[in-house]
This record gives C-alpha cells, sequence and structure tokens, in this order.
C-alpha cells in the first residue's frame, strides 16, 4: 500500500483529490494539510511514501516544503502539483529535487500513475512541460542584474536602488541598459516581463 500525504489549501479540491486517491486498491491517503509549514510536522507524524504538494501554499510555498521533506525525511518522495506549467517552475522543481511535477489539469488517472511512478523512485514529469524545461535556456542575467532588475521591478527608480547599492546612478543606468540588451527587451518594463514569465527574479 502507498501511503500518500496530500497538501492542498483548497478545501473542495482537496477532498476530490483524496476521494480520487483512495478509489486506488494501492494508494491510500494517511494525512491531508492545508498550509506548507504543516507538510512535514505532517510527514514526520503519518511517515507517507509520497507527499502530493500544491506548488502554492500559505505558510510555505510548494517547493520550499519538498526541500524540507527531502532534508529531513528522505524517504518520503515528492510530486509537485500546478496550475502553471510555466519552463523555469519545472526546473526549480526539478532543483528541489522533487520526484514529479503535475499539472492540475491532466487527467485524473495521470495522479495515481504519478504516485506510484514516484513512490518506487522514478520521476514523473509531463513529457511537454520537460521538453519545454530542457529547451529554456539559462539565464543569462549575473547576480547583480538581477538584483537591480528586482528591486527596479519592486517599483525602486534609479537613484534609490543606486543609494541602497551604494553605487552611482550612471551604474545603475548601465547595468539596467545590459540587462535589456541581454534579454533583447525593447526597454526596462519589458525586460522586468520577461525576466518574471521565466522566473528569473
Amino acid at each position: 500500500m502507498i501511503k500518500v500525504l496530500l497538501a492542498e489549501d483548497m478545501h473542495m479540491v482537496r477532498g476530490a483529490l483524496v476521494a480520487l486517491l483512495n478509489l486506488e486498491a494501492d494508494i491510500e491517503v494517511v494525512a491531508e494539510v492545508a498550509a506548507g509549514d504543516r507538510i512535514l510536522p505532517a510527514a514526520r507524524s503519518a511517515r507517507p511514501d509520497v507527499a502530493v504538494i500544491d506548488i502554492d501554499l500559505p505558510g510555505m510555498d510548494g517547493l520550499t516544503a519538498a526541500k524540507e521533506i527531502h532534508e529531513h525525511l528522505p524517504s518520503c518522495r515528492t510530486l509537485i502539483l500546478t496550475s502553471l506549467g510555466r519552463p523555469g517552475t519545472v526546473r526549480r522543481a526539478l532543483d528541489a529535487k522533487v520526484g514529479g511535477f503535475l499539472l492540475k489539469d491532466a487527467p485524473a488517472g495521470k495522479l495515481a500513475d504519478a504516485v506510484r511512478s514516484v513512490s518506487v523512485g522514478r520521476r514523473y514529469i509531463d513529457s511537454e512541460l520537460a521538453l519545454a524545461a530542457w529547451e529554456t535556456d539559462d539565464c543569462p542575467l549575473t547576480p547583480r542584474e538581477i538584483e537591480i532588475l528586482s528591486l527596479a521591478a519592486g517599483g525602486r527608480n534609479v537613484s534609490d536602488i543606486a543609494a541602497e547599492l551604494f553605487l552611482s546612478a550612471g551604474t545603475v543606468r548601465n547595468y539596467l541598459a545590459a540587462v535589456v540588451t541581454k534579454l533583447n527587451a525593447t526597454n526596462r518594463v519589458h525586460a522586468i516581463r520577461i525576466a518574471s514569465d521565466a522566473e528569473w527574479l
């Protein structure tokens, strides 16, 4: 019997997923939580084989919770559920050592298949998502460029960024110009959108 912990903050969705998994003869949901910071304590108590975790949870996001499980309870595999299939999210999930990554709108049968695969140590990632993640370029920006662009995305002007980072305003403008060029953006706002969509910020 594969023991599952389910983490989903929407009660109706969680109830439906629990019912769906409990219909399987070889799967049993042994714990369910609605917040990310409750996952590790529940997993320590219930000792599930697989934790099925929504990526967007209150208290702690799903990927951070998956990392905690990987560090503190390595016998428990993790399967991430998300409504967003962006390549950057898939790459972050792989970096977090999750066992699987599944879109919430996948056919119902895929969830049970994913749980079974992950429980025996196999990776389960939608083939199109995996291909998109593989084809996505690594971030071309330096850590300093990301830092400056993040501050700009937060509404800071050049003078504020310069003062916070102990740089001259001209240096900040040069960094932002380099970012626009590297991302083939038309302007700073476009660069912020490109970097945000790629989950580099």
